[in-house]
């Protein structure tokens, strides 16, 4: 199965179609699980836009992703240029955040305990990150995304 999700990965139609739904303000359809980041292309400056998973949600004003391509994906690329962003999820549209990257301890906890919390999740993404990159899941960096509280 983590073949095919590693391949559906790859595939752009499939990993841009749910941004249309957020656009329309219909992100809580997805829960609280998968969110949107509007972020501001390096080279561009226009602005970008991807879904992505929650790996863990400590609390209301703070998500954390987790960048399964590793530091080759554009998204990560692009916070690292720029760390302002916005988030869509859940019945939240649009919210000004500032992305910072976690250290490799503090993301090996948020990791163990998507493990306890997430066990089939975790298996399924830890095996589509080493079908689609070769690198274990131990390896992604992990973006914590700091929402602006009274949005």
């Amino acid at each position: 199965m983590s073949g095919l999700g590693a391949k559906l990965l790859r595939t752009r139609w499939f990993v841009r179609a749910p941004i249309g739904l957020f656009r329309a303000r219909l992100g809580f359809l997805f829960g609280g699980r998968v969110l949107l980041l509007e972020h501001i292309g390096r080279t561009s400056g226009e602005s970008r836009y991807v879904a992505l998973e929650a790996v863990s949600r400590p609390d209301p004003h703070t998500v954390i992703l987790a960048s399964g391509f590793g530091t080759t994906s554009q998204w990560y690329r692009n916070l690292q240029s720029n760390p302002k962003c916005w988030v869509s999820i859940g019945f939240e549209y649009r919210v000004p955040a500032t992305a910072t990257t976690m250290s490799s301890a503090d993301a090996k906890v948020v990791l163990a305990e998507y493990e306890q919390v997430h066990p089939a999740a975790y298996r399924e993404l830890s095996g589509v990150i080493e079908q689609a990159t070769g690198q274990s899941i131990d390896t992604v960096p992990l973006v914590e995304l700091t929402l602006e509280a009274g949005q």
